[in-house]
């Protein structure tokens, strides 16, 4: 099972999450900060993914706990009313902290929730936001100094009322290792499933992905504006195109894909980016990367099959690929995920901003 609601659990002995020093047979507890007046969605997407009982997946589970600044009944857009059990004091046991939302962005975040917050990073935990829930964060002093993602349409209310961040509302999300933000919306759902990803590996996250009927993974770097998601009806050369270059990745190039799509090279440069958000070379770099992580977890083949099988030069292109986007050599990565030992992915620079992505 990979999620459970407020309630603790004897664990099987199955994989953890993988955090540093968490105790074995312990689930990963879940905080989500939830607010009077929040929209649903976004408290929905946390509720979804960290707890729901997925029995088919042989992975421990998480333990979510909803809280509220005061246990009782929230307002809740929608004429929704919404009971929590647990007030602030859920967030100093919590491994990992979700802020969905702040709905009162003209007015300063309660002196109390900013401490709480700041004493479950300092405890260790990590911190995350949805949308405006960056908003709690940054009060809490943990994006100073650091890239940010928010919706676009917050983005310079944030900027105004904390000139120390660095607010990026082009991308999807960002992720600092502890301290992780996100667009709105959807984009919550990417950050929860990188953090799924994170946590239990690709094939886990595919999983929760298949069941929740989305795109396994986009990348945090991926604009928020998408000028054309899928080809327009009666022309699907690119998605033809793009099909056979998953299926092909040892053979496939930019050229390639110009001329199964039946383009010039500037026109599919073009459309491709209209449709992914990356350039033809950066979108067959990402599924190179998506391929030999799936590989990786599911094989034991040699390195150098693995980078061959994918698309790569040498086993030394796959290695420098991992060194520079996920802080980690492929034996690192497979140790981790591949049913061996809890080998931490590195949080230093762009931390497990994972280049798999589905268009």
């Amino acid at each position: 099972m990979l999620g459970r609601v407020g309630r603790a659990r004897q664990a099987p002995a199955r994989r953890r999450p993988r955090r540093i020093g968490h105790p074995a047979g312990v689930p990963h507890r879940v905080a989500a900060l939830a607010f009077d007046g929040l929209a649903p969605f976004e408290l929905g997407i946390v509720v979804e993914v960290f707890g729901l009982e997925r029995p088919e997946l042989d992975v421990d589970p998480y333990e979510l706990v909803v809280c509220a600044r005061r246990p009782g009944v929230l307002a809740v857009v929608g004429g929704v009313a919404l009971h929590v059990e647990h007030g602030l004091e859920a967030l100093a046991t919590a491994d990992t902290v979700v802020v969905p939302a702040w709905p009162r962005l003209e007015e300063r975040v309660p002196a109390e929730v900013v401490a709480a917050v700041r004493a479950a990073h300092d405890r260790g935990a990590r911190v995350v936001s949805i949308c405006s829930g960056v908003f709690v964060l940054a009060a809490a002093g943990l994006l100073d100094g650091r890239r940010a993602a928010t919706h676009w349409r917050h983005a310079a209310a944030l900027r105004r009322r904390h000139p120390r961040v660095e607010v990026d509302e082009r991308v999807l999300y960002v992720d600092h290792g502890r301290v992780l933000t996100s667009a709105g919306s959807a984009a919550g759902i990417d950050l929860c499933l990188h953090l799924v990803r994170r946590d239990h590996g690709t094939a886990v996250a595919n999983q929760v992905a298949r069941r929740l009927v989305v795109p396994p993974h986009r990348d945090g770097d991926q604009s928020q504006f998408i000028e054309r998601p899928v080809p327009a009806p009666g022309d699907d050369r690119l998605g033809r195109a793009l099909a056979w270059a998953r299926e092909h990745l040892t053979e496939a190039t930019v050229a390639g894909l110009a001329r199964r799509a039946y383009m010039s090279p500037r026109t599919l440069a073009r459309h491709v980016r209209g449709a992914t958000g990356l350039s033809p070379q950066a979108w067959l770099h990402r599924e190179r990367m998506r391929a030999a992580l799936e590989l990786l977890e599911g094989s034991d083949a040699p390195l150098e099959r693995v980078a061959w099988a994918v698309g790569f030069a040498s086993a030394a292109s796959l290695r420098k690929a991992f060194a520079r986007e996920l802080g980690v050599s492929p034996s690192a990565y497979r140790r981790a995920f591949s049913g061996g030992g809890a080998t931490a992915v590195s949080s230093s620079g762009r931390p497990a901003t994972l280049v798999g992505a589905s268009s």
